[in-house]
């Protein structure tokens, strides 16, 4: 074995000598490929500071439990003073009811067009100017679902929005709704007859929705019985929401993201022609902005309100958005004082924007 000779290995070995010739096997160049690094998400949006200490100082020395929420509808932030409190709703609540109603006409279950009558078994109570209709026709007034629902939203008649409640399948059809969006904080009380005799430590009679009869009976009670009915609806109102949870639906009703395009364009603009409150937010929105709404009022008693509100869809000329929510749950003070509250942050929202381009 001494005497052979060295021996040279052929063959692929990674320290073979891999033979030339035509056929040899060349291994083709090592490529570097580069892997794309995404971007970095963007930041979302702070809240601008000034209108954040604008808020919280109004809420702060406002006489009163109150809750305010702005959110904007473009960059996402919110600003919010005493905003997870849930506060009653009012006729605010009749923003759900429509909604219900447009996402059944979205799946075809119903038409704006639809016939719908009204007759003296459907009156409710407060205000209800569809009554005068109803009775002048012999107690039967017939018009269409798009404009009782018209009424109900810009006049805030409390018949039609109870006719359009029972229409979609009464309160369990709107809290299935509010669910199904993922709306939050946003409760829906029993309608309109027992939530208000409900308030005023009264049973319902159908006999309360002509005249004076509600409030005969109710100024009949002793006090001791209507305090203590007014202060557990405040304390726990079955129609409360959040303020943020509010102005959240809203900019997603505005971003087109709970009913379709039709019926989203169908109830801003029905909003924008509302009668109600028009020395509450739109008192102080300028001239060359939009404003759609919706407002809401409690009873009174011992010199309180229970729930004095407006919320809505404010939109700079050039189409920002910002939704406002401001809701009073439990004040004695003036309607002025109220409307200054209300002023003070529609005034900060349209100051922040300006300064914000």
């Amino acid at each position: 074995m001494a005497a052979i000779g060295p021996v040279v290995m052929t063959g692929c070995g990674s320290h073979g000598v891999i033979p030339a010739g035509p056929d040899a096997y060349v291994a083709p160049p090592v490529r570097t490929v580069a892997v794309p690094v995404p971007p970095p998400a963007p930041k979302p949006k702070e809240a601008p500071a000034a209108l954040t200490a604008i808020i919280q100082s109004a809420v702060r020395n406002f006489d009163g439990k109150a809750g305010v929420a702005v959110e904007s509808v473009d960059d996402g932030w919110i600003v919010s003073a005493n905003g997870e409190t849930l506060m009653p709703q009012q006729s605010v609540s009749k923003t759900w009811v429509a909604m219900t109603v447009l996402a059944q006409r979205d799946e075809g279950r119903l038409s704006l067009d639809d016939p719908l009558t009204i007759t003296t078994a459907d009156l409710t109570l407060f205000h209800q100017p569809i009554a005068a209709l109803v009775q002048k026709n012999g107690g039967r007034y017939t018009s269409t679902v798009g404009e009782i629902m018209k009424r109900a939203l810009t006049m805030s008649d409390n018949t039609c929005n109870d006719k359009l409640l029972w229409l979609v399948g009464g309160p369990p059809a709107v809290r299935a709704f509010i669910e199904s969006r993922k709306l939050g904080a946003i409760r829906f009380g029993p309608g309109e007859r027992l939530l208000q005799s409900g308030t005023a430590g009264l049973t319902w009679q159908q006999r309360y929705s002509l005249g004076r009869n509600f409030y005969q009976a109710r100024a009949a009670l002793p006090n001791e019985v209507r305090a203590k009915a007014f202060n557990a609806y405040i304390a726990d109102p079955p129609d409360g929401a959040a303020p943020v949870a509010i102005a959240d639906a809203l900019a997603r009703l505005k971003r087109g993201e709970l009913l379709s395009a039709g019926s989203t364009s169908w109830l801003i603009t029905t909003m924008q022609s509302s009668h109600t409150g028009r020395n509450r937010l739109r008192g102080e929105v300028p001239g060359d902005w939009l404003f759609g709404h919706k407002t809401g009022t409690g009873q009174d008693f011992g010199g309180r309100t229970a729930g004095y509100n407006d919320v809505g869809i404010l939109t700079a000329p050039d189409g920002r958005s910002y939704t406002v929510a401001v809701m009073i749950g439990d004040t004695a003070r003036t309607i002025p004082q109220r409307w200054e509250l209300m002023h003070t942050v529609v005034k900060a929202i349209v100051n922040s924007d300006r300064n914000s381009r």
